[in-house]
């Protein structure tokens, strides 16, 4: 135990941050195809749940014990939006209240509230700017910059630790044609990046710091941008429209396999009777209203949308972030400091058993440096890698490193 004590002065201890990274590459056979169960079974790794509401993302088989959460999909859109109310016909919209609790649920979250006290909807430019609906300027919808049909990628805690580095994010989706004959098809594949996030993102956030996802063929352009992700929180904002338009391809894309039944639950290989958007068998046939994510967001389930969207996802990449803090204290022992040890051990019949001459100078050897409260309790111990000669002809300055 110690007896001698020297109290720090705020010259001997300073702070430090420092950034770990690790790499986090998903490859799409994890979401679409690794562990399925036969030719038209269903994924080991993906759980599904009662509720309907999300899918779970496996990187093994869920039931296993090695197996580990990678991330949940999901989908909503907003009330605001042309597809939650089709027609004027917004209650025969499959799941429809849930798809839009969702949307509001992630928006309150992630967006807040105005100051009105409304929900802030998505915003593609990070302004944050709304219609005279909303409180805002009445721009319309296009000139605001909205998200209103949203697929959620939240990532587990597991695989991003504190964050998300800003700038490291990209995915390949496939937007184009079939599934099945479009995935060597380069000519569909769009890579959607957080480019420039580093220097330019957003903390008008209650979630924290996001940044806008941009496509790599158009740049970046806060125009053109095609979701946000969440660095703190670990959630990807992206926006269905980029599987609704012409330019990757001349038609429209069909968003589910080839043998994906939407009605029934049914799995298997009649394509005759390939529904993607219908909530019910009377829409059977190969229209492509059906076939294509308009028909898939109003006539289908939120399971059958994240199905269809693991289906069109090639990869995922990104760097996660543990942030490290530290104290750092500069213990120093003066020439006139620790030159005696406190072990009972250190003298013997009254003797200093490392002195061969009684007139040498004392000395002592550190092995160990312990960290005292104000009351002198012991709250950490370092050990040294060898012992430190200590006598009044020397001075020493250990660094010790406390992280949390």
């Amino acid at each position: 135990m110690a007896t001698t004590f020297k109290t720090f002065s705020n010259n001997d201890k300073t702070t430090a941050r420092t950034l770990l990274h690790e790499a986090i590459p998903m490859t799409g056979a994890i979401f679409s195809g690794t562990y399925q169960r036969g030719e038209y079974g269903s994924h080991e790794n993906i759980k599904t749940y009662a509720h309907g509401m999300f899918q779970s993302v496996y990187d093994y088989p869920y039931l296993s014990s090695s197996a580990n959460h990678l991330m949940d999909i999901t989908f909503g859109y907003s009330s605001a939006s042309q597809l939650s109310s089709a027609g004027g016909a917004a209650q025969t919209n499959t799941q429809h209240s849930k798809k839009i609790n969702i949307y509001n649920s992630m928006a309150q979250t992630l967006m807040g509230y105005n100051l009105d006290g409304k929900v802030r909807r998505f915003d593609r430019d990070g302004t944050l700017s709304e219609g005279a609906a909303n409180g805002g300027t009445g721009a319309s919808p296009a000139t605001e910059g909205k998200m209103n049909d949203i697929i959620f990628i939240n990532f587990s805690r597991l695989i991003t630790k504190d964050e998300i580095k800003k700038g490291s994010y990209s995915m390949t989706v496939v937007t184009g044609g079939l599934i099945e004959t479009n995935h060597g098809n380069k000519e569909h594949y769009k890579t959607i990046t957080d480019t420039n996030a580093e220097n330019s993102y957003f903390t008008n956030s209650p979630a924290g710091e996001y940044g806008i996802l941009y496509s790599a063929s158009t740049g970046i352009d806060t125009n053109s941008g095609v979701g946000l992700i969440f660095y703190q929180a670990g959630v990807v904002a992206l926006t269905a429209s980029i599987f609704a338009g012409q330019a990757q391809g001349s038609e429209e894309p069909h968003w589910l396999p080839e043998y994906y039944c939407s009605f029934g639950d049914e799995l298997g290989p009649d394509s005759n009777n390939k529904v993607y958007g219908a909530s019910d068998s009377s829409s059977v046939g190969n229209d492509d209203n059906y076939h294509g994510l308009q028909g898939m967001i109003t006539g289908s389930t939120i399971d059958n949308l994240a199905y269809g969207f693991r289906n069109r996802l090639r990869n995922i990449e990104f760097n996660n972030t543990t942030e490290l803090n530290s104290t750092i204290y500069f213990c120093r022992a003066n020439h006139n400091d620790f030159n005696y040890s406190s072990n009972p051990t250190y003298l013997s019949s009254s003797a200093i058993v490392v002195k061969d001459v009684s007139i040498d100078n004392p000395v002592s050897y550190i092995t160990t440096v312990g960290l005292y409260s104000s009351d002198n309790e012991l709250l950490a111990v370092a050990k040294l890698s060898e012992p430190l000669k200590k006598d009044p002809t020397n001075e020493l300055t250990l660094r010790v490193r406390l992280d949390y």
